[in-house]
This record gives structure tokens, sequence and C-alpha cells, in this order.
């Protein structure tokens, strides 16, 4: 299960798939060396994104 507290980095290790799905909520930079280290609720934060449906989304 993809929490809040996992950085961009874990989430796209553990799964590569799960990029497109960040994308698709505008984070068009998951591959950058800042993004790696940012919590998903860190980005979803600077993104303006709502943190349950990203937390659904990759969770699904």
């Amino acid at each position: 299960m993809i929490t809040k507290d996992m950085t961009i980095g874990e989430v796209v290790r553990d799964n590569s798939s799960k990029a497109e799905i960040l994308m698709s909520f505008g984070m068009g930079c998951v591959g950058c060396p800042s993004a790696q280290a940012e919590t998903i609720e860190e980005a979803a934060m600077v993104h303006g994104i709502k943190l349950e449906e990203l937390l659904e989304a990759l969770n699904k």
C-alpha cells in the first residue's frame, strides 16, 4: 500500500507504472532528483493535488 509518507522515488522504484499515474495528476518531473526525495504528501501540496484522490489512484 502506498502512503502519503512514501517518497516518489520509492513508489516509482517499486512499480514503474505508478509514474504514469503521477504524471496524469500533473507531476511531469517524477524522474527529477528533487522529486525522488519528495513525499507523496509534499508533492500533492506543491502541485495543488488532493492527496486522498492521488493515494486512491496510486493504490488501485
